[in-house]
């Protein structure tokens, strides 16, 4: 086996481990119960950046770190992501504590597809036909699942933009930090609110962290690294894999959310959902279709030796 060989082979195992990680999520906060999204949204930021700090002072990445965030602009575009992973964060925890959990499946789902949308709308790129047709299949699924629930899709709209709004500020960011610099730093952002939000919530008694047992309070710090380690094996599967398989790779988290919540955690799902999920799912076989064939072109034109 060739070292680019082995080196596929690795990304995809890391790859696959993220994004399974990912896909687990509804199980490990549906387990966090009775504490509510707040606090689980507030520990999950303060033990996340507890750890980065630890790995980035063993690492002596601190100095990096520190001249990054002197950057007023670099800062404000951090701050802005910050705020709209930290909605994601929220409002995935909300629905799942909620038996919602097809909601927010239905959102990673959306994901690929409002993201392209952005690209046209705030960086005027130019889709090609079957772009073009995801997203206009995208469009009618939403349209019939606000019809059948009698009100739009919220949630799923909700995760969906916040994460594909959070990946378009962070391309802005552009690639002068590392994922780890930039987790770290969005964490200690982040930090400013939930410290005083965590002090409130302990100060009406809404506070879980004790007397719920040595397990509940595990389940909370563990939230830190159940946070960083998907990223950072996400980021080592980035880096040895085509794009192309990481388009594929990403529609596993969905699904087993999907799984987790019908199979697991019992959610029942109505017909009409199934149905405006199949609709979602012939967006994403046509934007999947494209994304290989632009790869497979992009490869053949660099096979291809220049004239001359």
């Amino acid at each position: 086996m060739s070292e680019q060989e082995t080196e596929t082979r690795k990304g995809t195992i890391y790859g696959a481990l993220a994004y399974s990680l990912w896909g687990a999520f509804p199980l490990y906060f549906h387990a966090l119960i009775p504490a509510g999204a707040w606090e689980v949204l507030t520990h999950r930021i303060l033990w996340t950046m507890l750890l980065c700090v630890v790995i980035l002072v063993a690492t002596r990445q601190i100095p990096a770190l520190w001249r990054l965030l002197k950057d007023r602009q670099r800062l404000a575009y951090l701050s802005a992501a910050s705020f709209f992973i930290a909605a994601n964060w929220v409002i995935y925890v909300v629905a799942v504590m909620a038996n919602r959990t097809s909601e927010a499946a239905l959102g990673y789902f959306l994901n690929p597809l409002v993201t392209v949308a952005l690209g046209v709308i705030v960086l005027h790129e130019r889709l090609r036909r079957l772009q073009w047709a995801a997203v206009a299949v995208g469009g009618v699924a939403c349209v019939y699942l606000a019809v059948t629930f009698g009100k739009p899709p919220w949630i799923s709209l909700a995760l969906a933009g916040s994460f594909a709004t959070y990946g378009l500020i962070k391309n802005r960011v552009g690639g002068a930090m590392t994922p780890l610099q930039s987790l770290s730093a969005e964490t200690v952002i982040l930090s400013v609110p939930a410290v005083p939000l965590l002090i409130w919530i302990t100060a009406q008694n809404e506070g879980t962290f004790t007397g719920y047992g040595a397990g509940h309070t595990a389940l909370l710090v563990f939230s830190g690294a159940a946070t960083a380690v998907p990223l950072l094996l996400f980021a080592a599967a980035a880096r040895r894999i085509p794009l192309s398989l990481v388009g594929l790779l990403q529609f596993a988290t969905p699904i087993l959310q999907l799984l987790c919540g019908v199979l697991l955690l019992h959610e029942v799902v109505p017909t009409s959902r199934w149905v405006g999920f199949g609709i979602v799912w012939v967006a994403l076989v046509l934007l999947t279709i494209d994304s290989l064939r632009s790869a497979a072109n992009t490869r053949r034109r660099r096979r291809i030796p220049p004239a001359g």
